[in-house]
């Protein structure tokens, strides 16, 4: 036991499990918002987007966090301002994004970096990687919260929400930056073929359990802290990719309470 506990401790791995614990909790209660909109997929599909932007950084020796800001941010730009201005669904553009970034991420990112791009790896997280995403992460759940209640009133109705003076184009685009930011921030520890999941399988989960809004959103932000605590601890254990370990942790986790909502 006393073997098992060093080893979760060294290699600050204990500084990781509680960023990963913030970016778990913001990606669960993102996720859950984008659950009640029916964007589940669209949370998917944008982790993959952030593929190239990593890829560029890394041909050019910058952090791959940074390139999947850049990436996903003009993305995101790019599919909000094609949505307001034409006919669009938001799922089609994400779609077509999706295809054409991890095609051209795929081709582009270096051959050693490729499995670790993909799959997320705590060795390469440095402390000011960790900190730097503990801060943003804790910054992107407080503006989700500031804008919780726009948000869901653009979800029940965009008309009832525009008669409360809400403009709800601009809640869109700031909603979509946010889920930009927390997938940017999570795709080295989950990398960006499972980080989607980290978003949309706790709110699922959450959601299955859930009496109300509020303990909805609650239970998502738990569920995406525990799965990404308890995955952590998993990969570090087992040397394995920590991407594969959070997300089949969100998966027993949805399964559990599936079983439980049975009953």
């Amino acid at each position: 036991m006393f073997k098992y506990m060093y080893t979760i401790m060294e290699n600050n791995t204990f500084f990781l499990i509680l960023v990963g614990l913030l970016v778990g909790a913001t990606s669960g209660y993102l996720g859950s918002f984008m659950v009640l909109k029916r964007m589940s997929l669209v949370g998917d599909a944008l982790s993959h987007v952030a593929l190239p932007g990593m890829a560029i950084a890394l041909t050019l020796s910058i952090n791959p966090m940074l390139g999947a800001m850049v990436a996903l941010t003009l993305a995101l730009l790019g599919i909000w301002y094609i949505g307001e201005k034409s006919e669009i669904y938001s799922e089609t553009l994400v779609g077509v994004f999706f295809t054409a970034s991890l095609a051209l991420g795929i081709l582009i990112t270096p051959q050693p970096e490729l499995l670790e791009t993909l799959f997320g790896s705590l060795d390469s997280i440095t402390f000011w990687d960790g900190l730097f995403t503990a801060l943003l992460s804790a910054t992107v759940f407080l503006l989700t919260r500031k804008y919780s209640r726009r948000i869901l009133l653009s979800v029940v109705s965009e008309d009832l929400a525009q008669s409360t003076g809400v403009s709800v184009s601009k809640v869109n685009l700031i909603y979509l930056l946010l889920i930009g930011l927390v997938v940017a921030l999570g795709v080295k520890f989950v990398g960006t073929l499972l980080m989607g999941a980290l978003v949309i399988v706790p709110a699922a989960a959450a959601k299955n359990i859930a009496k109300s809004v509020k303990s909805f959103h609650v239970y998502a932000a738990l569920f995406g802290a525990l799965a990404s605590v308890v995955g952590i601890i998993v990969s570090k254990l087992l040397t394995i990719s920590s991407g594969p370990a959070v997300v089949l942790v969100a998966i027993i986790i949805f399964i559990a309470s599936y079983i439980f909502k049975q009953k």
